[in-house]
């Protein structure tokens, strides 16, 4: 079974979210601060956890970073509206996603399937993606566009590679820019949706409506396309 820890300091939250995911098939378990938090994540191995940021003995932040130092689990943080950087911040130390309090049960539980899907299916390097008459093969470094050889340059091939490495996860511009360019542009935004903007110019079909990367505004980005079958050929 499943099991899923739910950390929260309210009791009728955590128990609320308890009594939804128990309705679906999942294991629970509750923690009311950080600090219990990051022993049951130790103990217990969670499939996936919830966490809210804004708790007292350790909050979600620190838990966040703990359990990050030594585990891959999903994380989704939880937050309340006027927690836009302790929400960034906590993207940043390794979460998979947040919500926004208050919020609806079913779009915590498509969080939720969405990231144990991802955890069945991880992210590869070597994916390969379609989108439209573009065909995109991270392995090979190969992109192509109704079967004619797409340039891309080292910068936009790093980005592309960023993004496939994280299929479905909210990615900051502060961890985007820190992978492509190093720790020293952590706060140069421009320059991310510069070379953003490049990209889905080569592997949109439609850059009005991108599919493949998604803008979470004022927070970052998400690569939306999920990896093709093994062993599918080239159209």
């Amino acid at each position: 079974m499943t099991t899923i820890l739910v950390v929260d300091d309210e009791p009728q939250i955590r128990e609320a979210v308890a009594r939804s995911l128990q309705a679906r098939g999942y294991d629970v378990v509750g923690a009311p601060d950080g600090s219990e938090a990051v022993d049951l994540a130790a103990t217990r191995s969670p499939d996936l956890v919830i966490m809210d940021l804004n708790m007292p003995v350790m909050d979600g932040l620190e838990a966040t970073r703990r359990i990050r130092a030594w585990s891959s689990v999903p994380i989704i943080v939880l937050s309340v509206r006027d927690e836009e950087r302790d929400k960034i911040e906590a993207l940043d130390l390794g979460a998979d996603d947040y919500l926004t309090k208050p919020f609806g049960t079913g779009e915590l539980l498509a969080r939720v399937r969405a990231l144990l899907r991802r955890g069945e299916h991880p992210g590869d390097r070597g994916a390969r993606y379609q989108v439209g008459d573009v065909d995109i093969d991270v392995v090979a470094h190969r992109v192509t566009r109704a079967d004619e050889d797409v340039h891309l340059t080292k910068t936009e091939w790093a980005l592309l590679e960023a993004f496939t490495a994280q299929p479905g996860k909210l990615l900051t511009h502060r961890w985007l820019l820190q992978q492509v360019w190093g720790e020293t542009y952590g706060g140069d935004v421009e320059v991310l949706r510069v070379f953003v903007s490049q990209l889905r110019r080569k592997i949109e079909p439609d850059v009005r409506r991108p599919q493949a990367i998604v803008t979470e505004p004022a927070i970052g980005y998400r690569w939306r396309l999920r990896p093709m079958a093994s062993g599918s050929d080239r159209p």
